[in-house]
């Protein structure tokens, strides 16, 4: 029979685990608000679309 090196029900410790605890990316940055990227790809998409739009109408 088996020798138990470890109570029933706990966990064991993992072999060669090299897992640590991650640091926390300090708050903000470009990525953590995308919105502002969207915004600014919709406001330019707005813009194009205008002025293919005052061209149809003859306003340019």
């Amino acid at each position: 029979m088996a020798v138990l090196l470890n109570p029933p029900g706990e966990t064991p410790p993992a072999e060669g685990s090299i897992g640590e605890a991650h640091e926390e990316r300090p708050d903000g940055g470009v990525w953590e608000h995308p919105a502002v990227w969207i915004g600014l790809i919709v406001l330019g998409a707005v813009l194009f679309a205008g002025f293919f739009a005052a061209r149809v109408f003859g306003l340019v």
